[in-house]
């Protein structure tokens, strides 16, 4: 994305790097499309487009954090607040597109935790500290 950025300032493009930068590191081909680290590129994405981001996600990790005691309900609550983060950070060239692309990280994340969704849903998922 940031290389993108470097090149053009074309929000779509940008916008169209961050996404695929994402999806590619959640299915790496050379893992067979299994495995992957595309949450912790969609945070750093995230970021990218506004330090204040970073704040405001970190806000939201650290009190769904305290509220559930889950690390993964915390990544999928600062996740689902993430278009309205970015849209709120964002300058208006850029605000569209860099706010459908954080849904469809956010998207894509939260699937990625569907197993943790799973677990929390039977009551198994770890907690923060035990």
């Amino acid at each position: 994305m940031l290389i993108t950025a470097s090149l053009t300032n074309d929000a779509e493009m940008i916008a169209l790097a961050a996404v695929m930068g994402v999806v590619g590191h959640c299915y790496p081909v050379w893992l067979k499309f299994k495995g992957g680290k595309g949450v912790a590129t969609g945070i750093g994405v995230v970021v990218a487009v506004n330090p204040l981001s970073r704040l405001a996600m970190i806000g939201i990790w650290l009190a769904t954090a305290a509220l559930t005691r889950i690390s993964s309900a915390a990544a999928m609550g600062a996740y689902a607040a993430a278009p309205v983060v970015v849209y709120l950070h964002s300058d208006e060239a850029h605000q569209t597109a860099f706010t459908a692309a954080a849904a469809a990280i956010a998207m894509v994340s939260i699937w990625r935790h569907r197993d943790n969704i799973k677990r929390m849903l039977a009551g198994t998922e770890p907690r923060i500290g035990k």
